[in-house]
């Protein structure tokens, strides 16, 4: 049986938003402040150059016991030796993923509406990522915002843990966890920040339950 990853504060990565620091370096500070797990995305990139940027990461992440999961690119998670994968809905069959990188593989999908809930699988797939919640300039494509009652409705109908995608900041991020994430993924709120290592110790903070 798969062992769950801790999914509280995803970093996913942004090549243009990280230039200024170095993206490893950038992840190094974040790691340090208090994210969970770090999903590589570059949409842009060669599967080669991804490869071996990814295999930098994981050596870099894996001694602090942090797992690396590539976006979209299951031949570059594989190559790599990545942690895991995440997909989206258009980015191919998750079963097929799975065959690829093994039973033991973290495995996410993206699901932007309860329409797509029947496409998550429980043995095959990991965790979901929710949204976007709000919206965000993030993913120029992105589908409408759900809000939080639409994230808490798509996620109380989904059979396996889910965080939230899409405009997630500290300000919003309590009240996404109340709403039963497992949860949060952020971009800007810490590749742009001008300390990841501050920004990511607040996300963390964030989530904590008032007194």
């Amino acid at each position: 049986m798969r062992r769950l990853p801790d999914l509280r504060l995803m970093l996913v990565t942004d090549a243009a938003m990280t230039a200024r620091r170095g993206l490893i370096a950038t992840v190094r500070e974040a790691v340090a402040g208090g994210v969970t797990i770090v999903q590589l995305r570059d949409k842009d990139a060669s599967d080669d150059d991804l490869t071996v940027l990814a295999r930098a990461l994981r050596a870099e992440l894996a001694p602090r016991g942090v797992p690396l999961i590539v976006n979209d690119r299951p031949v570059v998670a594989s190559a790599a030796g990545a942690d895991g994968l995440h997909i989206g809905q258009e980015d191919g069959d998750p079963c097929a993923a799975r065959l690829l990188l093994g039973p033991d593989a973290i495995l996410g999908l993206s699901v932007t509406r309860a329409a797509e809930v029947a496409t998550v699988d429980a043995g095959v797939v990991d965790y979901v990522g929710v949204g976007p919640v709000f919206s965000t300039a993030t993913k120029a494509d992105a589908a409408p915002p759900l809000g939080i009652d639409g994230f808490r409705s798509v996620g109380a109908m989904l059979p396996v843990p889910f965080i939230a995608i899409g405009g997630v900041d500290i300000a919003n991020t309590g009240a996404i966890m109340a709403a039963g994430a497992a949860g949060v993924a952020v971009v800007s709120a810490i590749c742009a920040a001008d300390d990841p290592r501050a920004a990511s110790a607040a996300l963390r903070a964030a989530m904590e339950p008032k007194p």
